[in-house]
């Protein structure tokens, strides 16, 4: 008894108890912490397809790189780093046009007409990016053909989540510093599910954490639907901005018409 007495006095017992309350703690840590989903994120290096991460690279050292730099690490101010961007960011920013960078500015907007990539490039380009390390990957196509989609639940999710900035009709608005929430007409579904995984420029990140990837589904045919003339219950869409178009039509037609009939009636009293 005295002799583990002894130990214990030791100054050797204090630095021991340390070591294995720190390998206590690491090892609980390591087994416990959270992992992402598996379909949430981009693969590893090596299960890229080695020869479209190759193609990637060429394409953007010839069209990205005087921003992004060589190794896709950013150059200061001019454009960020892609290192875990994943390859949602690409699919999004190129096939909207709105990478490469036409002129700098507080926002870069959509600009379709000049995609100067096809789907393959754009594919490619991605594989290289994603290859840089994890991050969000493409949507698979389960989730934005649209089949299985649930208009109003999506129509709810949007509300709460989207149209403080897009317009509760998807037409888009303004924001601070002439930055500006684009019109979500005429956009492709997997573009939109890119954007919510991304969040691009003044955009917040909806990960599957947030809004799972059904319901994602279901916000991109509540925008569908406004676009096929789902939203006009009653008659003509004023252009679907909102409050906004119904007082103007109110105001300049319908206090108008008021006014004209009062005038008209008093010169007939007259």
């Amino acid at each position: 008894m005295s002799k583990l007495a002894t130990y214990r006095r030791s100054p050797i017992a204090l630095i021991v108890l340390l070591f294995l309350g720190l390998t206590f703690t690491g090892t609980a840590y390591a087994a416990l912490q959270p992992t992402a989903p598996a379909d949430a994120y981009s693969a590893s290096n090596a299960s890229e397809d080695v020869d479209d991460v190759e193609e990637g690279r060429k394409l953007f050292l010839a069209n990205c790189a005087s921003c992004h730099g060589k190794n896709a690490e950013g150059n200061g101010t001019a454009g960020p780093s892609l290192a875990g961007v994943g390859a949602a960011a690409v699919d999004f920013q190129v096939g909207t046009g709105r990478m490469p960078l036409a002129a700098p500015g507080v926002q870069a907007p959509a600009n379709p007409n000049q995609v100067n990539f096809s789907q393959q490039e754009i594919d490619q380009l991605a594989a290289f990016v994603a290859s840089l390390g994890p991050g969000p990957d493409v949507p698979d196509e389960e989730y934005t053909d649209l089949e299985n989609a649930d208009i109003a639940n999506g129509g709810m999710i949007f509300r709460t989540n989207c149209a403080m900035c897009h317009n509760s009709s998807a037409q888009g608005g303004a924001l601070t510093r002439g930055k500006f929430a684009p019109d979500l007409m005429g956009v492709e579904p997997s573009h939109m599910y890119s954007a919510m995984l991304t969040g691009p420029q003044s955009m917040p990140v909806f990960n599957d954490a947030t809004i799972t990837p059904q319901e994602k589904e279901n916000v991109i045919a509540f925008i569908v639907n406004i676009e096929e003339g789902g939203n006009s219950f009653g008659g003509h869409d004023l252009g679907s901005i909102g409050p906004a178009g119904d007082a103007v039509f109110i105001w300049t037609i319908g206090i108008g018409l008021l006014i004209g009939a009062a005038v008209w009636l008093g010169r007939k009293a007259a």
